[in-house]
């Protein structure tokens, strides 16, 4: 990627906020309260796309349900996901990346009401420029949600990048023609992200934060 950066989308969960055995664990606990069998590779392989969309995946044939176990799943993870936070090194990359006047977004496969609430609990409001859940628009990896961040910002596609670790991102990323980051400490391996042809796959937070620092170092330089 050789095009100047101006705005960097995150994911949140198992990006930006270290949340992902919290979600295995409300949804297979939600699962266990309607006989409904799921294993936490399941329930983990869906992380990233929109509630609707992970009912339809795992329970498929109880569509009868579906509003039930979603409920009792947000129920259960709000009560127990109170220790859950940033990945070590997140709020220096968001404040560093800031610091260099890039526009920052997240797009998540939370609810809007479940990403206000994170965004209340880590005291990040004020950091993005635009955020957006999938309940308020399409999920990944439809790029509407990216389509709709890049209206908001001015900014075009090729000057963006979007970071996930899930291939809902890259796919999503990938279908609007913007470069993408993969990031192998979350939910997907290297070799499912190497499939959407990322620009690059990090394995920590730190690694993101330099690599991300070359490209604004272009900008600046430009």
């Amino acid at each position: 990627m050789n095009k100047p950066v101006e705005l960097i989308i995150f994911d949140w969960d198992g990006t930006l906020f270290d949340s992902v055995s919290q979600i295995v664990s409300s949804l297979k606990f939600a699962a266990q309260q309607f006989n409904q069998p799921l294993t936490a590779e399941a329930a983990q392989s869906i992380i990233g796309l929109g509630l609707p969309e992970v009912a339809q995946v795992l329970f498929p044939n109880v569509p009868e349900l579906h509003h039930e176990i979603l409920q009792s799943y947000s129920d259960h993870y709000v009560e127990n996901s109170t220790d859950d936070v940033w990945f070590k090194g997140v709020a220096e990359l968001l404040l560093d990346l800031k610091n260099h006047n890039i526009k920052l977004a997240v797009a998540t496969g939370k609810s809007r009401r479940g990403l206000d609430r994170v965004l209340a609990q880590t005291q990040s409001l004020g950091i993005f420029d635009v955020t957006r859940a999938a309940s308020e628009t399409k999920s990944k990896p439809d790029p509407l949600m990216l389509a709709e961040i890049l209206r908001v910002t001015g900014v075009k596609a090729e000057h963006a990048i979007m970071v996930g670790d899930t291939s809902y991102d890259l796919e999503m990323a990938q279908n609007i023609v913007m470069p993408s980051i993969g990031v192998s400490y979350g939910v997907h391996t290297v070799d499912v992200l190497a499939q959407f042809d990322p620009i690059a796959i990090v394995n920590d937070v730190g690694d993101l934060h330099r690599f991300l620092l070359q490209h604004i170092r272009l900008k600046e330089a430009g």
